[in-house]
């Protein structure tokens, strides 16, 4: 009986270390979403193709409009890392509980353009000089969900013109979808941003919106609260904030935030540094 117990015990053990093995194993090869704004595409395909090569990782890239992006995480959507085009959405989701605040990090920033189809003859010195009977439509990411959208509206708004125009406006789903409807001549001309406009040859830039007319374009990351895979999203949050990452996003138009240039002089200063020598 004794003999039997033993043997019994060990079978138990083994089939618990199994277990234990498979979960680490299945922890090992988890794959994380990166849920992210949509004027990120680009720039986060790369950042995926590095890392994954890098750390022997695996990302799946969620895009959308901020907004709806929040939302959906709001929905129990599944989600280990949201990447917001403004401080906004992220704020909803930190006053929800649904992020870790601690991981929450600026790692980039933008600016508005105004584009126009590459064929057109518009032409304008600055967004104030553009009147309703120039134009027939004018396409612009909703402002109730598209942050890009909202920055141009208060650029409009800082310039009077937004109770002028807005007859003229198309609403969009993101700011991708502004710039195909540029693309494609649906509209006369449509609000973006830099990054947005670099990676068509398509469209042309009439002119940039003064950053004085609109609150700071800055994107956060933050790991989503109830994420399986907190190690391994917080590893990412990290990385976007290295001067690898750092190094792709301005390749792709975006700015470095002064959140990160203060990062980048610290880190720079603790390389150069030199230990006492007693």
């Amino acid at each position: 009986m004794r003999y039997l117990l033993t043997v019994l015990s060990v079978v138990v053990f083994l089939a618990a270390c199994g277990n234990d093995t498979e979960e680490n194993l299945q922890k090992e090869n988890a794959t994380l979403t990166i849920s992210a704004a949509a004027s990120m595409t680009d720039v986060m395909e790369e950042l995926k193709n590095v890392y994954e090569n890098e750390e022997n990782a695996e990302l799946t890239l969620n895009f959308g409009g901020s907004g709806k992006l929040a939302q959906q995480i709001q929905q129990g959507a599944p989600a280990d890392v949201f990447i917001s085009a403004n401080q906004d959405w992220m704020n909803r989701l930190e006053n929800d509980d649904l992020i870790l605040p601690a991981t929450r990090k600026e790692i980039t920033g933008n600016s508005i353009v105004l584009i126009a189809n590459k064929d057109s003859t518009l032409d304008y010195d600055s967004i104030d000089t553009v009147k309703p009977n120039d134009v027939e439509q004018i396409a612009i990411g909703n402002p109730e969900s598209v942050p890009a959208g909202r920055y141009a509206q208060q650029t409009l708004k800082s310039l009077q013109l937004w109770d002028k125009l807005k007859d003229e406006m198309v609403l969009a789903k993101d700011v991708r979808q502004v710039l195909t409807y540029v693309e494609t001549g649906n509209t006369d001309i449509g609000f973006v941003y830099k990054s947005d406009a670099l990676i068509s040859d398509k469209i042309q830039v009439l002119t940039e919106a003064d950053a004085a007319t609109h609150d700071a374009i800055i994107y956060p990351t933050a790991v989503i609260a109830d994420t399986k895979h907190k190690k391994k999203a917080k590893a990412f949050v990290e990385f976007l904030q290295t001067d690898e990452a750092q190094t792709i996003f301005k390749k792709y138009g975006f700015e470095i935030t002064k959140a990160q240039a203060s990062l980048q002089a610290k880190n720079a200063t603790s390389c150069t540094s030199k230990p006492d020598v007693a």
